[in-house]
């Protein structure tokens, strides 16, 4: 990540007030795991590009839930409303790749 961009991150963090750490992915290896990256469409173009997902993962280090082309509007919702399904948890974790 440039250093431009570890600013931009940063800036991002503090301004929304996050308490958790943001990573970055600059070689694409955890995108292209979870197969995050594929071919999309735009005004009639394709090109290779990182599809919104997120992945709830669980105390076990197991996927519980994939929510795949995510739309923004609502998710944090759905997301939050599956993980309480599964009851209390230590260190699940909800990640999004945008």
């Amino acid at each position: 990540m440039s250093g431009d961009s570890v600013k931009a991150q940063a800036a991002f963090k503090a301004k929304q007030k996050l308490n958790f750490d943001l990573l970055s992915d600059s070689n694409l290896k955890t995108i292209e795991a979870y197969s995050a990256r594929r071919m999309k469409r735009f005004l009639g173009r394709s090109f290779l590009g990182i599809i919104r997902s997120t992945f709830l993962i669980g105390d076990d280090g197991k996927l519980e839930h994939i929510w795949d082309n995510v739309k923004v509007k609502g998710h944090v919702a759905e997301v939050l409303a599956e993980a309480s399904k599964k009851g209390p948890r230590s260190g699940g974790v909800a990640s999004a790749f945008f």
